[in-house]
């Protein structure tokens, strides 16, 4: 993908790096939106420390890269969950994970859309969650990554005379990362159970969401906009409990 140049949020660990990776491996170039710098080391892969619960700072971050890069593809991965009950839920985090999971997305898109509708292309992936279809204990987290749906779906129509498609990857569990690990710690018994409950018997992979992602930025996947694909193994057609 020789001249394609991707953003990828969070893409320091966990889906982020091996999205990137993957990216990387198919001849993009891309530009890391994180915390922290990315542990992997490239001649095309650049690293941009920023806080992406700041939107000055991402405004500033996606105007920089807007004016040293050609921007091509987003996909905003970044996300955390906050679990807590109705009850203990605080409004700043939900405030917290619009700016993260919607925010941060519309403020990079205004970046760098000027220069995708200047080229007639682009693509956006957006990234979602199956807990978006209801999962106790996650009002901030189920509810503003149920916005990224209707984003996508959104944008999907604006963009598409433009040749910009919009789609979001909507994960599963996926036991290699932190965020999963920090909801259920190494050796937990609930993983075997929630193993168990997914249709495949298995938990994901980061790898199984970046080959979704993949697909979606490919170039020749002009004909799919405005979807959201579920990476569950099969876990959004049934019921899981964690």
């Amino acid at each position: 993908m020789s001249g394609h140049t991707a953003i990828v949020t969070g893409g320091a660990s966990g889906i982020g790096a091996e999205i990137a990776r993957q990216l990387l491996g198919a001849g993009y170039e891309v530009v890391v939106f994180d915390r922290q710098k990315p542990k992997d080391a490239a001649p095309k892969l650049h690293g941009v420390e920023v806080d992406l619960l700041d939107n000055n700072a991402v405004a500033q971050a996606a105007a920089d890269v807007a004016k040293r890069f050609s921007v091509t593809h987003i996909v905003h991965n970044a996300g955390t969950i906050r679990p807590a009950s109705i009850e203990q839920t605080k409004i700043e985090d939900l405030q917290a994970l619009t700016q993260l999971h919607i925010g941060a997305a519309l403020t990079i898109t205004q970046a760098v859309l000027p220069g995708m509708k200047e080229r007639g292309f682009g693509r956006i992936v957006l990234m979602s969650t199956r807990g978006a279809l209801g999962l106790a204990n996650r009002t901030a987290y189920g509810s503003t990554k149920a916005g990224v749906v209707g984003l996508v779906r959104s944008w999907a129509l604006e963009l598409a005379p433009a040749g910009i498609t919009v789609n979001a990857v909507a994960p599963g569990p996926i036991g290699d990362t932190d965020m999963f690990r920090g909801v259920i710690p190494v050796g937990d018994p609930r993983e075997q159970s929630l193993a168990a409950a997914i249709p495949v018997k298995r938990l994901g992979r980061s790898d199984d969401v970046a080959r979704a992602v993949l697909f979606f930025a490919d170039p020749a996947n002009s004909f799919v906009t405005g979807q959201t694909l579920f990476v569950c193994g099969g876990s959004s057609v049934g019921s899981i409990v964690i």
